[in-house]
């Protein structure tokens, strides 16, 4: 019997992403999966029912009924309680889930039975990169973290030569060099900004340096600074100071200031003082990408843009959702890489003690794990 596979819409407000793109439906139908998508799920993102009907999938009216009968249910975000109760006993659930911070989703879901798996814990291993989501993400939102401050930048980013004479490059600074910050500084050098960049990892430099970015503070990057996972780690309190200490000598000469600085499973480190934003230029622009994880600056307000000693904090959440359309197609190469991981010969097979699916389940079999 075939795998079924349900796509609801969004309800998190702001989410303009879909999970499945209808590229990614035609080759799941190619596979002997049926897919039910409901009635504008992929509208928001730039996908109209009529391309999925074209890829081969059924729409459904509403949420419940494409859930019904769905083997897995697949979404960006993660449900609502109330959204839970529509899937069907024993189904696979595919979402972000925010694994640690989800009060009583997990109950509901393994109340349920569901199997429920957190694209957020997809392996750094090699055989799971092109599973994983935070990567694609991460680019999508590095990215828009330019295009945002730059916008609220009083100034152009490139040197210009005009008839009323030369205008100086801006400068732009990105705090932490993972896949955020290094999309970051790509955009930001297209755009034509001067820019230096700092991350403890000392994988990080090279990587900052080949994309014609200068890197601050070398001396402080130390190969102990990642876990196995290539994840910064908390500092000591003395390197956490030389680590302050280099960023409040480099931050006063700059305009724009992108943070992207997570340490997985903790709050944000941070990074930015009330101090530092006293001493920098009137007018700069902070960009805070670790936002929804407290923020790397001492003055972010998650999801609220304010203005403190002449300089504007964007508590940046979610950006992603904002470049919908190919947010969407990568998230939906991801997830479509990790059901073909899951599907043999058409049918769907969840092993708790293989490596990948291991690493994901955060419910499974009636139990939270």
């Amino acid at each position: 019997m075939a795998v079924t596979i349900a796509v609801p819409a969004e309800t998190a407000p702001g989410e303009q992403r879909v999970a499945l793109v209808p590229e990614g439906a035609a080759k799941l139908i190619k596979g002997g999966a049926a897919v039910v998508v409901q009635r504008g799920a992929g509208l928001r993102a730039g996908f109209p029912d009529e391309a999925y009907t074209k890829a081969g999938a059924t729409l459904a009216e509403s949420a419940a009924a494409a859930c019904a009968n769905a083997d897995v249910v697949l979404r960006v975000r993660r449900p609502s309680t109330e959204e839970v109760a529509l899937l069907k006993n024993g189904a696979v659930l595919i979402a972000l889930l925010q694994p640690g911070a989800n009060g009583d989703l997990p109950k509901a879901l393994a109340a349920r039975k569901i199997s429920a798996l957190a694209l957020e814990k997809v392996p750094r291993i090699t055989r799971a990169q092109s599973m994983d989501v935070l990567s694609s993400q991460s680019t999508a939102s590095g990215y828009k973290a330019v295009l945002l401050g730059a916008g609220a930048l009083g100034k152009f980013l490139p040197m210009l030569t005009t008839a009323a004479g030369s205008i100086r490059p801006a400068q732009v600074f990105i705090i932490g060099a993972g896949v955020a910050g290094l999309q970051a500084i790509a955009t930001a050098r297209r755009l034509g900004g001067v820019v230096s960049a700092f991350d403890v990892r000392a994988a990080a430099r090279e990587q900052v340096q080949s994309l014609g970015a200068s890197f601050i503070a070398a001396e402080l990057v130390s190969a102990s600074a990642e876990d196995k996972g290539g994840y910064a780690k908390a500092q000591a309190e003395d390197e956490r100071q030389r680590t302050l200490d280099a960023i409040g000598k480099h931050i006063v000469s700059q305009d724009l200031v992108i943070t992207t600085a997570l340490i997985p499973g903790k709050p944000a480190p941070k990074l930015i003082t009330e101090a530092m934003v006293k001493g920098m230029r009137p007018g700069a622009v902070i960009v805070d990408l670790a936002s929804e994880a407290g923020g790397n600056c001492e003055l972010t307000k998650p999801g609220e843009t304010v203005v403190a000693h002449d300089v504007t904090i964007i508590g940046a959440m979610n950006l992603a959702a904002t470049v919908p359309l190919h947010a969407s197609e990568m998230l939906s190469r991801n997830i479509l890489t990790l059901l073909q991981h899951l599907m043999k010969d058409g049918a769907l097979t969840l092993d708790p003690a293989e490596e990948i699916t291991k690493a994901m389940l955060i419910t499974h079999d009636g139990a939270t794990l």
